[in-house]
């Protein structure tokens, strides 16, 4: 087979060396924003008479390089935009198949490195403290705690400054590079399970070990469905506001954002999410991200039979029919012949990060619901899951790997499955050929709802009143705006009423109000576009913070406004987010 080729990465593949282990200690510098430490990667080559490497960086400077105790060349490669710049290192010996070596490189990140965010002390909870989160011996300022995707393995005075501290972490389970993680801040945690501690600013500690209580319940099911938990500790970690994702998978320790705090535990959802990748993305990778699905798509699937077996089989299909309309949503964004709703992508010269939506989510979700239908329903396909993982525990694969595993595991199926058309569900751009079948009993209620708001004439409104809503969980009133929202605009005059008569503007759950402002401001409403702005700027979840960004700016009473806004708050927004909100606001 030919070898896959990452257009993500400049640095050398697979193929020519791999790299078994890094021992990362460094200083974190909070007045200076930098890093600085040494990586040392003990490297194996994969053929003979290997002489050179080639690394990824980005934004880093090098200070030297060395090999057995001697320093070697090494030579900066021009950058390539968001891909960084390659690090060619010259071997002092050509190495034979198989033979190791440890790199040493000493290093300093930049202030404006876009895998960093430091956040003044103004910028958290307590006000008093910076903070610095990154997905990439750590030693801190002493009245501040280090936390990494690894286990904690002890704390000691920093024998060079009395004023810091060293804490030491330990991950002996083999992981990708986008899974090493480091916080610094002033953290304090609580016991919520047998293997879970969540940490957060003293502000926030007490509302999250509350919200997140189910984690131990969440994670013997994810077991039962996924096999053993090989990481030990699962801790989560409740992140400033600024952090631009629901959840970050990172192993030992989840990044979620404190959006997830709504009081009443209603959208654990994402730590179910969050814990499945245990499993689906961080035991079985996908080699590049042109197959993020395969991490996506599988631990959606997971994560809804987790909230299954909790909540029961309707609020499962209730949850992947809500997926299919933000699948709908993402397409309708695109276009339903842009390349980016294919489930395989092709990310030649594509950020990553600009081609991020819910469609590997949702389309691998819903190429999996229907699988599951057409070779006999969850059990069966659960089994087929368990045993994916076991085959590819360890490993990084492709889509083909998947759909081999997948025919050699239903080899008594291979009629059925040879009706799929594979073309159209992996490689063909806008939604899915089949939709897959639904059980309809919790949406019906938001279907009704929406459609009596949808026909309603002017001298209907008076007909609504907040008993409507008294039979709704929050999750059905989140799915009522979403069927809202796909109607939108609605007019004025409705929406004005809707407020009346259900208060939306004083609900707190992150998700209803994001879908209350977006209908709002998509109608035109001029009086929600101080909400819309606060929530756009608040808080930084990308899932939220753009789409507000977008329907502000296509408000011509708010265009003006939006862009000012983003220009005010841009430099204290994650880089990511900042970054993508200039593009969608076509100002950067």
């Amino acid at each position: 087979m030919p070898e896959v080729v990452d257009t993500c990465s400049l640095a050398s593949p697979a193929s020519v060396c791999r790299t078994k282990h890094l021992h990362l200690r460094c200083s974190v510098d909070f007045t200076r924003r930098t890093l600085t430490g040494t990586a040392a990667l003990t490297v194996q080559s994969q053929e003979d008479n290997l002489r050179s490497l080639v690394l990824d960086t980005k934004d880093l400077l090098i200070e030297k390089v060395v090999i057995n105790g001697q320093e070697v060349k090494y030579a900066l490669g021009e950058r390539q935009s968001y891909k960084g710049s390659p690090m060619e290192i010259s071997l002092p010996i050509a190495l034979s198949k198989n033979q190791e070596i440890v790199i040493e490189i000493s290093f300093e990140t930049s202030p404006k490195s876009s895998a960093l965010q430091w956040l003044t002390p103004e910028q958290t909870s307590g006000k008093e403290h910076p903070y610095l989160f990154s997905q990439c011996q750590v030693s801190v300022p002493k009245e501040l705690v280090a936390l990494m995707s690894a286990i904690r393995d002890g704390e000691v005075p920093d024998p060079e400054d009395p004023s810091r501290k060293i804490y030491k972490f330990i991950q002996k389970v083999p992981i990708p590079c986008y899974l090493i993680a480091l916080v610094v801040g002033a953290l304090e945690s609580r016991q919520i399970g047998p293997r879970t501690l969540v940490w957060s600013e003293k502000e926030q500690v007490e509302k999250s070990a509350y919200e997140f209580s189910e984690t131990e319940s969440m994670l013997k099911i994810a077991e039962d469905l996924g096999g053993p938990y090989v990481w030990g500790q699962y801790d989560l970690l409740v992140l400033p506001p600024s952090f631009p994702y629901g959840g970050m998978e990172n192993p030992c320790l989840t990044f979620v954002t404190p959006t997830l705090l709504a009081g009443d535990k209603s959208l654990s959802n994402v730590i179910a999410h969050e814990i499945s990748h245990s499993w689906t993305g961080n035991l079985v990778t996908n080699k590049t991200w042109d197959h993020f699905w395969l991490n996506e798509g599988h631990t959606v699937y997971l994560e809804r039979h987790i909230c299954g077996r909790l909540f029961g089989e309707k609020f499962r299909h209730f949850n992947a029919l809500g997926g299919w309309g933000e699948l709908q949503n993402s397409v309708k964004t695109f276009g339903e012949t842009h390349p980016f709703t294919k489930l395989v992508v092709d990310l030649t010269d594509v950020d990553p990060d600009v081609a991020y939506s819910s469609v590997p989510y949702e389309k691998g979700f819903a190429l999996l619901f229907y699988l599951e239908q057409l070779l006999g329903g969850p059990e069966l396909f659960l089994g087929f899951l368990k045993a994916y993982v076991e085959k590819f525990s360890y490993k990084s694969i492709t889509t083909d790997d998947w759909k081999d595993f997948l025919y050699s595991y239903f080899k008594d199926k291979v009629d059925v499955l040879n009706q799929v058309d594979w073309n159209a569900w992996l490689y063909s751009p806008g939604l899915p050929p089949i939709k897959p079948n639904y059980d309809m009993t919790l949406t019906n209620a938001c279907i009704a709802l929406s459609q009596r708001w949808i026909t309603a004439k002017e001298e209907d409104l008076n007909s609504f009143n907040a008993t409507d809503l008294k039979d709704l969980s929050s999750h059905q009133l989140n799915e009522f705006l979403a069927q809202m929202l796909q109607r939108a605009p609605l007019p004025l005059g409705h929406i004005k009423r809707m407020q009346e008569v259900y208060n939306f503007n004083a609900i707190n759950n992150s998700e209803i109000r994001f879908r209350w402002l977006r209908l709002c401001i998509q109608s035109k409403w001029e009086d929600a576009i101080p909400l819309a702005l606060k929530m756009a700027t608040e808080q930084g979840r990308m899932k939220f913070t753009r789409p507000l960004f977008k329907d502000l700016a296509a408000f011509d009473k708010s265009h003006d406004q939006a862009v000012r806004t983003y220009q005010e708050h841009k430099a204290s927004m994650h880089p990511v987010t900042a970054m993508l909100v200039g593009k969608d606001l076509k100002v950067d």
